[in-house]
């Protein structure tokens, strides 16, 4: 769960899971002090990381030795109600051809990317 809250005047927000606090903000050219995360980005953030990580367990629970992974998330919105994700996987040119494949089938297949490609619907509670 993620609470959110503004700072002040603007559009500057501060989101905390309880624990860890970061800020959301709107570049200067649309109105805001680019003081934090569009929130596009965190979308972006959140299936970055999620692939990275789900990697690194990957690696782990088959006895892959993992120097590095990296990952850059683009949220592609050129075509008006047809959006995509696209990703850029880094591993270590060392791996063999299948550690590579397992590997990148585990990004592919990460909870957060499960989540967003059921389509989930947004409902507002009480």
């Amino acid at each position: 769960m993620i609470d959110t809250r503004e700072m002040g005047p603007g559009y500057r927000q501060q989101f905390s899971n309880g624990g860890q606090i970061a800020h959301a903000d709107m570049p200067k050219d649309r109105g805001g002090e680019g003081e934090g995360f569009r929130p596009h980005e965190l979308l972006e953030a959140a299936l970055a990381t999620c692939m990275s990580m789900t990697v690194r367990m990957a690696a782990e629970k088959y006895g892959i030795a993992l120097a590095h992974v990296a990952v850059r998330v683009t949220l592609d919105r050129s075509v008006a109600d047809d959006f995509a994700f696209d990703y850029q996987l880094t591993l270590p040119n060392e791996l063999t051809a299948e550690q590579r494949a397992r590997l990148e089938r585990a990004a592919a297949q990460c909870p957060v990317s499960k989540t967003l490609a059921a389509a989930p619907r947004v409902r507002q509670t009480k």
